[in-house]
């Protein structure tokens, strides 16, 4: 486990930061005061009129069974024809990592600062998360899938009306060696800019 502890490894983490499956996330899981850090992290994240536009729910493991059933209920309730392949996903949707957190957006309206950057911030305090919990030696997934995308399971996390999803980060100890993914061409995907006409 390689944890990165002071200033001049600072780049390396963020070079060498990748995802994790989820479901190859096993123990141990961050310790109660680790977690504290993350999400001291995550919090840290810009926050154009200091909002707070994004609350973190955390599912204890003791609770993942009784979660997944919620998630069960809600996916039938929402999709009557729902079939057990999809059933079951949401259970072990919901069992995966020793840490799972799901992430609400939560935009403030009728004020000058705009949505976008509200749900760019939550998408930024996720983010945070992923590279707190490397930068203390972890693994992490950020997923989203149907339960992120559903108002009942926004409402199951104490979410109030207009509140989105924004993830869930999945955190553990990985299972399975690292494997680095293609990354985009830089040349590709950046330009110079300079005047037209």
């Amino acid at each position: 486990m390689t944890v990165f502890n002071d200033r001049t490894s600072a780049l390396s983490l963020l070079l060498t930061r990748r995802s994790a499956k989820a479901r190859d996330l096993a123990g141990p899981g961050p310790s109660e005061a680790e977690l504290r850090q993350i999400l001291t992290v995550a919090a840290r994240v810009p926050d154009h009129g200091k909002l707070a536009p994004w609350r973190f729910v955390i599912i204890p493991q003791e609770q993942r069974d009784a979660f997944g059933e919620s998630l069960v209920a809600s996916l039938k309730a929402e999709k009557p024809e729902a079939s057990e392949v999809e059933v079951e996903a949401q259970r072990q949707f919901a069992r995966q990592a020793p840490t799972m957190i799901a992430v609400l957006s939560r935009v403030k309206q009728d004020i000058p600062i705009p949505a976008w950057e509200q749900e760019l911030s939550a998408g930024a305090a996720c983010q945070n998360m992923l590279l707190a919990a490397h930068a203390l030696g972890y693994h992490a997934n950020w997923l989203t899938t149907w339960p992120a995308y559903s108002e009942k399971v926004v409402a199951l996390l104490g979410g109030e009306p207009g509140d989105r999803i924004a993830g869930f980060i999945f955190i553990g100890t990985g299972t399975r060696p690292d494997e680095e993914r293609p990354r985009p061409n830089l040349d590709a995907i950046t330009t110079l800019w300079s005047p037209r006409g």
